[in-house]
């Protein structure tokens, strides 16, 4: 037993060959000593090498960076790995970086706008220089690139529960246009898209008695008369159906309002038979209007936030993709290009909830036909 106890030991001091050795420039790192008892006499050490410590080196090494180191951008990720983030920033469409964590909205545009200007980004380092992407976000969009979420298969939503009255499927997927409807406080605003997804009427009126004295009925029907003598003609009208709860005490002139007007839109859009015909459809028809902002994500609880920014992507994608979701002829894009800026006091609200809606009933429709 003496002979291994010294075999062992003396292995143990060479230094210059063996597991033991001290690693070369550019090997494995350096392991440190650890103790293993011999099991005939437990006070015999002899030292053997930390695994433990190769272990950890090497899993660490394929790990993200963390976002809050300070040196090079380049230097915490592996060639392969900035060549992955450099072709999605360098060729990805603005809708298509939308999709990638921190870069929905400004920054997406903000990062098409700098490689246009400034070619194509060389260095992980370079990125920072675009606006609203400093160091900690930049690390946040490279490790989102890198190991994207995948995200849950989308619910379709049914046409049929947000549509009324109910119509025969059939009617609707033969519909050339529609005008989509939305009624504001002091205005109307429609748009007019074929089954192309082409934008042929998109304006707003203003409705100077709305919300205006006592109400007078015969002064809303004047309003609204106006309105719909300017509408062009369609298969179907959409009327947005607001979402108030008739609970909401505080809210009740609102409502009454949004209804009287609907009730207005109805009786002079909706044309009049001697008698009723089953083979001919309603032609207007109400959607409601939390199922659009559930189709654009834009609902926080059972609230509904602006569409604006939605609007904008939309015509921006319009111009910059051969395929886009909707198409605008060039003078409405000229004439709203900058109307439905952060912080314009335009009030296009009306105009971003009308286009929204004709949008999304083409897709749902598209959808539920699938």
């Amino acid at each position: 037993m003496w002979v291994a106890r010294r075999f062992l030991s003396s292995v143990s001091q060479r230094s210059q060959s063996g597991l033991f050795c001290h690693p070369k420039h550019g090997s494995l790192p350096e392991l440190e000593l650890r103790y293993l008892q011999c099991t005939c006499c437990w006070r015999s050490q002899v030292p053997i090498a930390g695994f433990e410590t190769l272990n950890t080196t090497l899993s660490t090494a394929s790990e993200p960076c963390k976002e809050d180191i300070n040196g090079p951008l380049d230097a915490c990720y592996t060639s392969e790995q900035r060549d992955t983030i450099l072709q999605r920033l360098n060729n990805d469409s603005m809708s298509d970086l939308a999709s990638v964590k921190l870069l929905r909205g400004r920054k997406s545009l903000n990062i098409v706008e700098y490689r246009t200007k400034n070619g194509p980004f060389k260095t992980l380092e370079s990125v920072v220089n675009v606006p609203l992407l400093k160091h900690k976000s930049a690390v946040i969009v490279f490790n989102a690139i890198l190991n994207p979420v995948k995200k849950e298969r989308k619910v379709k939503i049914q046409l049929a529960k947000f549509i009324r009255p109910e119509v025969d499927r059939s009617w609707l997927e033969e519909t050339n246009s529609i005008v989509s409807l939305v009624c504001g406080t002091n205005k109307i605003a429609w748009a007019h898209v074929d089954r192309g997804m082409t934008t042929l009427d998109w304006r707003q009126q203003e409705c100077p008695n709305f919300l205006n004295g006592t109400y007078m009925a015969s002064a809303y029907l004047n309003d609204v008369s106006a309105v719909v003598s300017l509408l062009p003609s369609a298969d179907f009208y959409i009327i947005e159906k607001s979402a108030i709860s008739v609970q909401n005490t505080s809210l009740f002139p609102i409502m009454a309002h949004m209804r009287a007007v609907e009730a207005m839109l109805f009786a002079l859009l909706e044309p009049k038979y001697s008698a009723p015909e089953s083979n001919i459809p309603p032609r207007v028809l109400n959607m409601m209007r939390t199922a659009v902002g559930r189709h654009f994500g834009l609902m926080v609880g059972e609230s509904r936030t602006s569409g604006a920014q939605t609007v904008r992507l939309l015509m921006t994608e319009s111009v910059t993709q051969k395929l886009p979701r909707i198409n605008f002829p060039e003078e409405l894009l000229v004439k709203y290009r900058n109307y439905f800026q952060m912080g314009s006091r335009r009030g296009g609200e009306e105009l971003c909830d009308a286009l929204l809606q004709a949008v999304a009933f083409y897709e749902l429709l598209s959808e539920s036909s699938s």
